[in-house]
């Protein structure tokens, strides 16, 4: 159990996908990253125990591992749809229109499906999903909190726009390092 328990805090935390890796830096604000958080977190979520099962289930057994892509990107792209109705129902108010093209061009989604892979279970990958998923809508939710910040600021006229975007980027990448040695995936 505490090996799950392990997995997940180091997705969300360690391994955070939106800082750590070039998978998906959306910089939205507003009331969009208010729907982009929740339906990206449980996009990943569903994702990485379905791509394990997708993986260890249908492909290894049949020796079609090359195929990985043309199997996840349908996957990827229905989940996407899922999540996004689901959330639609769940919570009317949030603007959701536009969203799914966002989603799936997100590489976020589809990367850790591929990085799930090499688990020993299917918990473990859904332990690892929960908490990638969660990670990444705490990364965004904090970068959209800075950038909302900035604008409230007087940002030195070199640094205004992009600069001092990943100046703060670059700083929360820092702060999540702060959590190496937690353990984790």
């Amino acid at each position: 159990m505490s090996e799950l328990l392990s997995a997940l805090i180091g997705a969300a935390l360690i391994s955070n996908l939106l800082l750590n890796l070039p998978l998906a830096a959306d910089t939205l604000r507003g009331a969009r990253v208010q729907a982009l958080g929740p339906t990206t977190a449980l996009l990943i979520a569903l994702a990485c125990p379905l791509a394990w099962l997708v993986e260890h289930r249908l492909l290894q057994p049949l020796a079609l591992q090359h195929l990985q892509l043309f199997a996840f990107l349908p996957l990827v792209s229905l989940l996407a749809w899922l999540s996004l109705r689901l959330l639609a129902r769940l919570r009317p108010g949030l603007p959701v229109q536009g969203l799914w093209p966002l989603l799936l061009i997100n590489g976020a989604g589809l990367g850790s499906m591929l990085l799930i892979l090499p688990l020993a279970s299917v918990a473990m990958a859904l332990a690892v999903g929960i908490g990638a998923g969660l990670g990444f809508w705490l990364a965004l939710q904090l970068f959209a909190d800075l950038l909302e910040r900035i604008d409230r600021c007087d940002v030195p006229a070199p640094f205004k726009g992009m600069p001092i975007s990943l100046i703060g980027a670059g700083l929360m990448g820092l702060a999540f390092l702060g959590f190496n040695g937690l353990g984790g995936a």
